[in-house]
């Protein structure tokens, strides 16, 4: 979920960018371009996704011209949101238990009436307990929040589904002696073979079909070789009809070089391993365990992919990204 979504779930939100709230004090001096201090410093605030210090820096100066709490709150909030940072959402609880009953609608900036703010405080409520592992209060939480903003739906909607695909992954188990044909027309390759000796193992569905999956491939292969370098084997499965996509998947791998990081396999038309993980999106990875356990299942990019490979090695660190922004 990010802002983007949030533009389309709450149409009040895209106006509201250039709105400012209503406080009872005589109206500012305008600026030579024609917007007062106060629209300077809200628009500032609204947008700013550079860091952490960029945004404190821009509440100081909103804090200044009189923005009230609740405005800074509801930006701080979208800050984290478009980021992805589910834990500095879960964080902001308190701040939002301490608003919520002080709620004016001439004070915000993304909700067109109390109940989108009531959806929203349960939302990172909802986020908090997912975080603590209290699914029940989650389910609760989550509920509510669909039950005042139904309008919201697709931007609470994700975060069912990741815990409904972490749960159902709880149960998985991958067949290291299962055999994937290379997508080079070499030898069929075991994923036992491939994961010998390793710390664990890396699971890269794609397709050359996939938009995303093409535009990822430069930082794919960034990926593959830091992990390659901790011992972790990164392996590339091409999903779907193979017959009619590897001729173009193996186009794409040309300006890798001639031995493209990883390994390139191509999925099983008998047991497909995208249908036993759930893949329903590409790119995705899944982090197995030498035992087959599933350690992650999602997005490359997802900040938890990184922290379950931290988990297994300390030392691994998130190479610096040459793709397109999410």
């Amino acid at each position: 979920m990010n802002l983007r979504l949030l533009l389309l779930c709450c149409p009040l939100l895209v106006a509201s960018y250039s709105a400012t709230a209503q406080v009872a004090e005589p109206p500012p001096q305008e600026t030579t371009s024609g917007a007062s201090p106060r629209e300077v410093a809200l628009d500032n605030l609204l947008s700013e996704r550079d860091s952490e210090q960029r945004l404190q820096e821009v509440i100081a100066a909103a804090r200044i011209v009189g923005i009230s709490e609740q405005t800074i709150l509801e930006a701080r909030f979208l800050y984290h949101i478009d980021r992805r940072e589910d834990d500095a959402v879960a964080a902001m609880l308190p701040d939002f238990i301490k608003q919520r009953d002080l709620f004016k609608i001439e004070d915000s900036s993304i909700c067109g009436q109390k109940e989108d703010w009531l959806a929203i405080n349960e939302y990172v409520q909802a986020m908090a307990l997912l975080k603590q592992g209290d699914k029940a209060g989650f389910k609760s939480h989550i509920t509510e929040a669909f039950w005042l903003s139904p309008h919201q739906a697709a931007a609470f909607a994700p975060h069912i589904e990741r815990m409904r695909l972490a749960e159902a992954m709880q149960a998985v188990k991958i067949d290291f002696g299962m055999k994937l044909a290379s997508l080079s027309g070499n030898d069929a390759l075991s994923l036992k073979e491939l994961s010998t000796h390793q710390k664990a193992l890396v699971l890269h569905f794609w397709s050359p079909s996939s938009s995303e999956s093409t535009a990822s491939l430069p930082d794919y292969a960034l990926t593959a070789k830091s992990l390659e370098e901790k011992g972790i084997t990164m392996v590339s499965i091409l999903t779907g009809d193979a017959t009619k996509t590897q001729d173009a998947a193996r186009k794409l791998l040309l300006p890798l070089g001639p031995k493209p990081p990883g390994y390139w396999l191509i999925d099983s038309t008998d047991h497909p391993l995208a249908k036993e993980l759930r893949v329903q999106t590409l790119p995705l990875v899944v982090l197995v365990s030498n035992e087959g356990g599933i350690l992650f299942n999602g997005e490359p990019g997802d900040d938890d992919f990184w922290t379950a490979l931290m988990k297994i090695d300390p030392s691994i660190r998130r190479p610096e990204m040459t793709g397109p922004p999410d």
